[in-house]
């Protein structure tokens, strides 16, 4: 397999990448049992994107789609388009500075159903935009199958997001997800109507959604909204405004920046 070239990321962070090899180092020492999985899930690869194809082709590989087979996909994937790779890195951070259960870099990109599920999902839509669709849906059902989180391949989702816990999680092909966004767990960004090109909420920069939240509908949601948990969002959210209930109603404004302090307190 060859390497894949390392990417520069956003000036202001510094990649987590020498940081992750050394812890995963350090996790080698202490549990010796494990040191064969830490060398080959990260510290015999020279970059995150590397890295990242390995981890995710030996989540995902099956008996339609070997490991191998997979690993190729991914490889392509990300050799193709740079982004993958540099969304990866942010959404890691993401995890990182905003859940407070995470103690390294380590632990998301190796554990976290999550973050695997949302690299999984760019890599399928990229395959989608190179017209590859068979092979993207074969990404997408795998990835429901395991990590429990249906995302469309066409949905767009920015980077720098977080899918905490992960479990039961929708997106539909025509959501759009701003960067910097939160979703907790049960989150569905669903569709209203069974026709019509546009079906799926659109979410700006900074939005959180709280868990078992429903957004239905081509609705818009501002940037760094608040949507509380269990709360259904049938109508277009101002920009920094919370919302809760069922039907959601507004009652009142946000914080700054709630996708990253992750205060659902309302």
């Amino acid at each position: 397999m060859t390497e894949l070239h390392a990417v520069s990321t956003d000036a202001s962070h510094e990649s987590p990448w020498p940081t992750l090899r050394l812890e995963a180092a350090a996790a080698a020492a202490e549990e010796p049992v494990l040191s064969g999985f830490m060398n080959a899930s990260v510290l015999n690869h020279r970059t995150l994107g590397a890295a990242l194809a390995y981890t995710l082709a030996r989540k995902l590989g099956d008996g339609d789609l070997n490991a191998l087979q997979a690993r190729t996909v991914f490889e392509e994937a990300l050799a193709a388009d740079s982004g993958i790779a540099e969304a990866a890195t942010e959404d890691l951070l993401a995890v990182y500075e905003r859940d407070p259960a995470c103690r390294t870099y380590l632990q998301p990109f190796l554990y976290y159903k999550g973050y695997h599920a949302l690299q999984s999902y760019r890599v399928a839509h990229w395959l989608w935009g190179e017209g590859r669709e068979t092979m993207a849906l074969h990404i997408q059902s795998i990835v429901s199958e395991t990590f429990g989180v249906d995302a469309h391949p066409a949905a767009t989702i920015g980077k720098g997001v977080m899918i905490d816990h992960a479990t039961s999680v929708v997106i539909g092909e025509t959501a759009q997800v701003g960067d910097g966004c939160s979703l907790l767990h049960e989150v569905t960004l669903g569709g209203t109507g069974a026709r019509g090109i546009d079906r799926h909420p659109k979410l700006g920069k900074g939005v959180l959604v709280g868990a078992g939240a429903k957004v239905l509908g081509p609705i818009n949601i501002g940037d760094e909204a608040r949507i509380a948990a269990n709360s259904v969002v049938l109508k277009d959210v101002p920009a920094r405004c919370t919302v809760a209930g069922v039907p959601a109603k507004a009652v009142g404004r946000c914080g700054d920046r709630p996708a990253e302090s992750m205060d659902h307190s309302l």
